[in-house]
């Protein structure tokens, strides 16, 4: 290049930015001077300005490494829409059939490619790698480079070969970006790249527009629901570790009046790529998502992400509320978390290679103390990324610093631990300490005989628990009286200011934090029952009932009548949103009942919580469904229980199920199989009979004459006809 360009006049140009924002354009020039390049910039920082405005200006095409081809899609048609010129930018992937991969390469060969996006299973295949030799190649540019090393959240082994496949194409600078990489994962990468002299950038870790909130896993699904609808019209995610769990809490707002769609890797490629284009067209408020969904989108207004569950990493944690806020205002992250996640996600680790063990245990106790931490989070994740962080800066914009934990004297705890991390000659990791501190004789603790130590179950003395330790050990590492060997697994070392505070003790203060051992998953129907309402609710049941004939728990059943009286609904759609009344019940017996508790709630001054009827989802909901639609179609009772693995009594569970949650049967065609009309009516003359439902009385009664199969398929057909 003869003369140096005007970058910002190409800025301006091509993207109509008037400003670089930060370092970009620093790392801008250097790459243009052909320089190997290493970005850290969070996510909405701008990177890929950093890589596609060079792009733009270099003779050649940039051969574009990105590890997803949602990502990909996402990027190409962002730059097409972005500049002037069409058709600069495109991608080859696994998703292009032969002809449509043969266009593209005579475009690059023409030159009219200046960016070619890649996967790296792509990229090493042996026609890439040939047809790559016979262009000009700019540079290298791999996005989420974090997925190289083993000590990422999203490691890739095709990543790591990423160096040797270049080396067979040609030579060419190299610019690695990512959003995500603590001093471990950045030495892991360069050294792995090759790329040790690169000239290295890094901003701050801090998005301070992002509000941090970590809440225990109580009542979870009811929470998430009352606070999306809180947010109507609000873009958001919700990450869930399961397919299962993202389908039933997509089906569950979408029941709630919140438009929702999930993704998930489970789902065909068509589906998947149009609700994600739903999402980012604003035609979906929500998509309830794993961590399949997410890297690179570039959707600016992502008011909030939320966390079902507790993510594997604090890497995998900041890269995904990373979604939010990118146009810099404020956005929420909300994360849900119970410390059997934790444990859950470690028995997840069985089986895989020991080295993969070790690194994913550790990730974990990183991830559960930031979750139980109740220092300022922002202070403790910055850390973790080797940035120092006043809280006094974090502007309340988390939980713990808008809400502070009560304080506590720590010295005599720190001399503890730091005693107790020095006897023992500095080979035990946090678990191991605090087994060591309890006084817990583990087989590593006997192999080096440290149980006859002096500091040897110390910790007794202070009467303190290992939810106590834990606490002390995350506040001592940002006190920094001690440091984590991260090459060694995390082995727990005394720094120097550590050996000067044990000569030189002095009063430090602590926050006193939460158990969060103690909290589980709780069913979101567990209020308190007005019992008061409940009885006038239980008379005015009866009273219906008299007058059609008909028994009380055909009206309504006990359990229905005591969710009115824990929830007080006070009009039709109210009601509706209680799981099992369906829109045939509210309609033929909702107003008179409704109108019950709106004159108690009056005459009671009753304070009613709003948004506390979440309507729940049948389990298994697919599956049931599809016996609605089979039962609909009069197939043969065999052949969908044949379909469905079910045996016959599973099977008549299942549709017992399916009408006491609301939906209505049409099995007349069935019972005419195995009934006369005469038996079906003396089975339902006794049924309406009986104030009870109860099956034990009727399969006494009636026994002699019917199997109690048939006794229940008839009363199926009774709940089917009289209570929807």
């Amino acid at each position: 290049m003869s003369s140096p360009p005007d970058l910002k006049h190409a800025l301006k140009n091509i993207f109509g930015f008037d400003h670089f924002r930060g370092q970009q354009e620093a790392i801008i020039k250097n790459l243009l001077l052909g320089q190997d390049t290493f970005v850290i910039m969070p996510t909405g920082a701008g990177k890929s300005i950093c890589y596609q405005l060079p792009a733009m200006i270099l003779e050649g095409t940039a051969v574009i490494v990105s590890p997803l081809i949602a990502l990909m899609k996402n990027q190409v048609d962002s730059i097409e829409n972005q500049v002037e010129a069409c058709g600069v930018a495109t991608f080859l992937n696994s998703s292009l059939n032969r002809s449509e991969i043969t266009k593209i390469r005579t475009q690059v060969s023409a030159g009219k490619i200046k960016m070619l996006y890649i996967a790296p299973e792509s990229l090493a295949k042996e026609e890439n790698i040939q047809f790559l030799k016979s262009i000009k190649i700019s540079f290298y540019a791999i996005d989420e480079v974090h997925c190289i090393s083993e000590w990422g959240h999203d490691f890739r082994p095709e990543y790591r070969k990423l160096k040797q496949t270049f080396d067979l194409i040609q030579k060419a600078p190299i610019i690695a970006l990512t959003a995500t990489a603590t001093e471990k994962v950045q030495q892991d990468i360069q050294k792995n790249l090759n790329i040790l002299d690169a000239a290295v950038f890094k901003d701050s870790f801090n998005r301070p527009n992002l509000y941090y909130d970590v809440r225990p896993k109580h009542d979870v699904v009811k929470s998430i629901v009352r606070y999306v609808k809180d947010r109507a019209g609000q873009s958001g995610v919700i990450y869930c570790l399961s397919r299962k769990t993202v389908e039933e809490i997509s089906d569950t707002l979408n029941l709630n009046h919140v438009r929702a769609v999930p993704y998930h890797a489970g789902l065909d490629p068509n589906t998947r790529s149009k609700h994600q284009d739903l999402f980012i067209k604003e035609e979906v408020d929500v998509i309830v998502a794993t961590i399949a969904f997410g890297m690179g989108i570039d959707k600016p207004n992502i008011r909030y992400v939320i966390h079902h569950d507790i993510p594997k990493s604090l890497e995998a944690y900041y890269q995904e509320t990373g979604r939010a806020g990118r146009d810099g205002k404020v956005s929420e992250c909300l994360t849900f978390y119970s410390y059997k996640d934790i444990e859950k996600l470690d028995a997840f680790l069985t089986g895989k290679p020991q080295i993969e063990q070790e690194i994913g245990k550790q990730l974990l106790v990183d991830m559960s103390y930031f979750a139980e931490a109740s220092m300022c989070r922002r202070t403790y994740m910055l850390y973790y990324f080797g940035e120092h962080f006043d809280s006094k800066n974090c502007h309340a914009m988390c939980d713990n610093c808008k809400h502070p934990r009560e304080q506590y004297q720590a010295k005599e705890a720190i001399i503890a631990l730091l005693e107790a991390v020095e006897q023992s000659k500095q080979v035990y990791n946090t678990k191991d300490i605090i087994n060591f501190l309890l006084g817990y004789v583990t087989s590593k603790i006997k192999s080096n005989q440290h149980q006859t130590l002096e500091s040897f179950g110390h910790a007794r003395i202070i009467n303190s628990t290992e939810p106590f330790w834990n606490s002390v050990i995350r506040q001592g590492l940002l006190f920094g009286v001690i440091k984590k060997e991260i090459e060694d697994f995390g082995l727990l070392h005394i720094t120097d200011k550590g050996k000067a505070f044990l000569e030189n003790p002095q009063e430090i203060l602590f926050f006193k934090e939460r158990d969060y051992s103690c909290y589980e998953e709780e069913n979101w129907q567990s209020n308190a029952m007005d019992t008061v309402l409940y009885s006038i609710l239980k008379n005015t049941c009866k009273d219906i009932a008299r007058k059609k004939n008909l028994p009380p728990y055909i009206i309504f059943s006990d359990s229905l009548l005591e969710d009115m009286a824990i929830f007080y609904p006070v009009s039709l759609e109210e009601l509706k949103q209680i799981p099992g009344i369906s829109q045939g019940k509210a309609s033929k017996y909702g107003q008179v009942f409704i109108d019950v508790i709106a004159q108690y709630v009056e005459e009671n001054n009753i304070v009613r919580q709003q948004e506390l009827l979440v309507r729940s989802m049948i389990k298994n909901n697919d599956s049931r469904l599809s016996i609605i639609r089979n039962i609909d179609k009069q197939m043969p009772f065999e052949d969908i229980q044949n379909g469905f693995q079910l045996n016959a009594q599973n099977f008549i569970e299942e549709l017992e199920n399916l009408v006491q949650s609301g939906a209505k049967l049409s099995i007349d065609y069935h019972l005419k199989r195995i009934l006369d009309d005469s038996d079906v009516e003396r089975i339902i003359n006794y049924l309406r009979k009986h104030d009870k439902d109860c099956l034990s009385d009727a399969v006494k009664d009636l026994g002699k004459d019917y199997t109690e199969d048939e006794i229940r398929l008839v009363r199926i057909k009774f709940l089917s006809d009289f209570a929807h």
